[in-house]
């Protein structure tokens, strides 16, 4: 019997099992595949925060989330028409999640009495009713998996690692999706083990086949190619794009690049792809502790380097102290915040938002720098770009905020073309006759950049409140007063570079969805959403968040009321009601998840007073 096929605009995928199952690398290759056949991406990964979480319960489930579309998409997606749940605690962790009569695949291998147990299931749902409002198909992925095997002689823990390829292929028969990218990337993977190459590619075919040669499944459904704007793309993840903008701000500066690091979850991919870049002549510096990366990363930018350094909310509080040192001493240099659920240790692999506070505010003393916010995971690269023009241009450091969700997630990204990148200026000078140290240029009050060792241009930084004109120390009140508002008008002053605000509708009406970082997509979506029931609402999104755009008063007083949506206790909202006589109404969230879009519909029905 023949099954038919459906055409969908858009499917939502999750793959959750325990941290051993292979759930990121299955949800990769299957994203690697939907990439492929031409269909906008996005992801979402979920990583458990403990290392060595026993088997089997909620603490240790690992889910990867995709969603995949004819169309532009924004989100990872809501609400899941497939889910693949290789035990109970994957299952009861994420059953919610599943649409009605969406499609549920069980591995019914991993649902022992034991696991049952310890997943808080006191009956079993495959049995007791709980699971009638999905298609649930039960596959015993171990016994097959072993049975495709059983000739080759291979120990049982690699036969047992290789189910999640039956279940990948499997899915990809389900959905229509090639499985010529897995097995590409089988054969360069393990191309010096050539038992793997044939135990993965035997088991991935057997999933495929499986669902060609069995009635599991009521039918198949297929997702036709995106429109996506003709050139060459790839996927990435925002710390990657993170890694390749500073990359390409080193080549357009002229500067080389350091980083000094630490490794923090859900930063440290920022460190390792970093480190493959050394025929740029990028230097990446592992260092000991948090204080020891930001201190080398002055030390670099002190010099003549592009120096970064990159770490997640406890790491920035540790380098407080250096932070201001380096905003003390005018320094260029771009500090990465990966932001995670906090407080103390927190969530260490959840999103949030919650570090904009301590952005701003997290120095001794009045110490402000500049700070702004990616919104995408290709968006981390033009942001970074734009920092480090900052940073540069304006001799100090600029923090810049991303989150985990932006950090691990992937998208579609246009290759840009790097001759159409402009150059970055820097304040490099090797001019020894009239030098100063502190002698500033008269529009940005920037102070110039010599490299230490150059001939009759020697000169003493530090931490010390120092003359306003010659650097060195001084302790008089009418001096530190001047510097103080010196270093505020230099971050104030940025606002000259900053672009007029773009605004997705109306600039002026009922309502302004104001955003920044990685509310973008799901803002995005809400709207469109609300729009196409008849409701004009506008969105703006913030790459600036210090200095703000000179325009942004203005523009929110078009407005009868802001509606701003965080995933913090309303930071910012805060900052732009102390700082505009406007109102402004807070959406929060902090449950270590990205907003779904109809959460911020809701909000919006809620603020219009409309009837739905």
């Amino acid at each position: 019997m023949s099954l038919s096929v459906k055409q969908l605009d858009s499917v939502t995928i999750r793959f959750a099992g325990d941290s051993g199952d292979g759930m990121q690398l299955t949800g990769t290759q299957f994203t690697n595949a939907s990439a492929i056949a031409g269909n906008d991406v996005a992801t979402l990964p979920d990583f458990p925060a403990e290392i060595r979480a026993p088997a089997g319960t909620i603490a240790g489930v690992s889910g990867f989330q995709l969603h995949f579309a004819s169309m532009e998409i924004h989100t990872p997606g809501d609400e899941l028409d497939a889910l693949v749940a290789m035990n109970p605690a994957a299952l009861i962790t994420n059953v919610g999640d599943l649409k009605p009569n969406g499609v549920l695949l069980l591995n019914t291998a991993g649902f022992t009495k034991k696991n049952l147990e310890r997943a808080g299931y006191e009956t079993d749902p495959r049995e007791d009713g709980s699971l009638d409002h999905v298609q649930s198909v039960e596959v015993d992925l171990q016994k097959l998996t072993l049975l495709c095997l059983k000739d080759m002689g291979l120990p049982t823990a690699t036969v047992n690692r290789s189910k999640n390829m039956f279940a990948l292929g499997l899915m990809c028969w389900l959905y229509g999706r090639p499985t010529q990218p897995t097995e590409e990337w089988v054969n360069q993977k393990f191309a010096k083990k050539p038992e793997l190459v044939e135990a993965n590619l035997r088991v991935l075919r057997a999933g495929y086949n499986y669902g060609e040669t069995t009635d599991a499944f009521a039918s198949r459904f297929e997702v036709e190619p995106a429109e996506l704007v003709p050139g060459a793309y790839r996927s990435v993840t925002g710390n990657q794009a993170l890694a390749y903008g500073a990359v390409a701000a080193s080549l357009k500066s002229q500067r080389p690049l350091f980083l000094g690091s630490y490794p923090i979850t859900p930063a440290s991919d920022v460190l390792h792809d970093l480190s493959k870049f050394k025929n740029f002549g990028v230097i990446t510096f592992q260092a000991e502790d948090e204080i020891a990366a930001v201190c080398a990363a002055i030390g670099a930018a002190f010099g003549g380097s592009l120096a970064l350094t990159n770490t997640s909310g406890p790491g920035m509080a540790l380098k407080a102290e250096a932070l201001g040192l380096a905003m003390k001493t005018e320094l260029p240099m771009v500090v990465i915040n990966v932001q995670r659920g906090g407080p103390s240790t927190g969530l260490p692999t959840k999103p949030e938002q919650a570090d904009l506070f301590q952005a701003l505010y997290g120095r001794n003393g009045e110490s402000p720098l500049p700070v702004l916010a990616a919104s995408t995971p290709s968006d981390c690269f033009d942001t970074m770009l734009e920092a480090c023009r900052i940073a540069l241009g304006h001799m100090i450091p600029v923090i810049v905020l991303s989150d985990g969700f932006l950090a691990n997630g992937a998208e579609p990204w246009k290759y840009p073309e790097i001759s159409k990148i402009p150059p970055i200026q820097t304040k490099l000078t090797d001019v020894a006759e009239g030098f100063g140290p502190y002698k500033r240029d008269s529009e940005t009050l920037t102070r110039p950049w010599a490299i230490p060792g150059t001939p009759d241009m020697e000169h003493r930084i530090g931490g010390l409140e120092g003359d306003i004109e010659t650097g060195n120390v001084s302790y008089d009140p009418d001096n530190h007063s001047a510097m103080v508002h010196l270093r505020q008008k230099r971050v104030d002053l940025i606002r000259r570079d900053i672009p007029p605000l773009t605004v997705d509708g109306a600039r002026q009406g009922d309502l302004l969805i104001l955003g920044w970082g990685s509310t973008r997509g799901a803002i995005t979506t809400a709207v469109q959403h609300v729009r196409a029931e008849g409701h004009p609402v506008s969105h703006v999104h913030l790459r600036h968040l210090n200095p703000l755009p000179a325009d942004l008063g203005e523009l929110m007083a078009a407005f009868k009321c802001v509606l701003v949506p965080e995933m913090n206790l309303g930071q910012l909202a805060f900052l732009l009601q102390a700082t505009y006589p406007i109102r402004v109404r807070s959406l929060t969230k902090v449950e270590g998840r990205p907003f779904k879009k109809m959460e911020i519909v809701n909000a919006i029905f809620q603020e219009l007073g409309a009837d739905r």
